[in-house]
């Protein structure tokens, strides 16, 4: 990830993931390259195979609207990864640059005071704020609960990848993955040469080779709420609505919020979890007590249904 051709990297990437019988070309026959071949993007875009060329060779980054337009139509990218394009052929503001070049990596971002307050007020809400690169900055004790890496420190995007207990605790990792790589390149935009990204893009590449294979597809999806399967060691399966809420006058501070549905099983295994945790006392409880009294709730939740 050295940045240098980042727009040829993306055009490269992106028509491999284009299959011809998708845009109208026949399909059989010896194909030496997945997705769609050079010269066919060109003709189905209306430019110059010699000028198609020359953009993912990186020799000409500043195409017109109407070629870029033309491109996303071909390529089949949606509006965020239409965004993403765009902003590959602009040269970013130098003080925004400057700032991410010079910033110090081991001074973390600061959470406002006014945040924290809120977070820890939920009990009833698995809540942390993370910044771009994923790292978490703050947390509350119920999140804590859910999993030992929803901790101030860690690395949520490296946790996930690289931790057996996280793969365990998802039911849908396949998926959390997919859309997890996705919104980090949304977030990075065109700062390819920012340290920090550049730093857990490759650490996470050497060590993961599904993020490889995942990083690779340059793939582009903004972060945003989605329902989590969980199946939690003291409780049980919890599926869990998060919402993502973008923090006004930080830079790039996100604050997750995690809520199950009203009168659920799963908002009662979140309660009895809750419970469990409260001042450490999950670190108490043996873990038969635990069965004993997920199964008590379950059974009052049964006998509630059929009344």
């Amino acid at each position: 990830m050295d940045g240098s051709n980042a727009l040829g990297e993306f055009l490269r990437a992106r028509r491999a993931l284009v299959r011809p019988e998708d845009v109208g070309l026949p399909g059989g026959g010896l194909r030496r390259v997945p997705g769609l071949r050079r010269e066919e993007v060109a003709l189905l875009a209306g430019i110059s195979s010699d000028y198609y060329l020359r953009l993912e060779q990186g020799r000409d980054r500043n195409p017109s609207a109407q070629v870029l337009e033309a491109l996303a139509r071909v390529l089949g990218l949606d509006p965020d990864a239409t965004t993403y394009l765009v902003a590959l052929t602009q040269d970013r503001p130098a003080d925004v640059r400057h700032a991410r070049l010079t910033r110090d990596p081991h001074q973390p971002e600061q959470v406002p005071g006014t945040i924290l307050q809120l977070i820890n007020g939920w009990t009833r809400n698995p809540a942390y704020v993370q910044n771009r690169y994923t790292d978490i900055l703050a947390v509350n004790e119920l999140c804590t609960a859910l999993s030992p890496n929803y901790t101030p420190g860690v690395n949520l995007m490296r946790a996930v990848f690289l931790d057996p207990a996280e793969r365990e605790l998802r039911r849908d990792w396949e998926d959390l993955t997919e859309e997890g790589v996705a919104a980090l390149r949304a977030y990075a935009g065109p700062d390819s040469d920012d340290p920090r990204l550049r730093d857990l893009v490759g650490d996470l590449s050497l060590r993961s080779e599904r993020f490889r294979t995942l990083w690779a597809r340059h793939e582009v999806r903004p972060r945003r709420g989605r329902m989590n399967h969980l199946t939690h060691p003291l409780v049980g399966d919890l599926d869990l609505q998060s919402s993502k809420l973008s923090m006004d006058g930080t830079d790039g501070l996100t604050l997750v919020v995690c809520h199950a549905e009203p009168g659920s099983r799963s908002a009662e295994l979140l309660d009895i979890l809750g419970s469990l945790t409260a001042g450490g006392a999950e670190r108490a409880a043996p873990q038969e007590q635990v069965g004993e009294h997920v199964e008590e709730h379950g059974e009052e939740h049964a006998e509630e249904q059929g009344d």
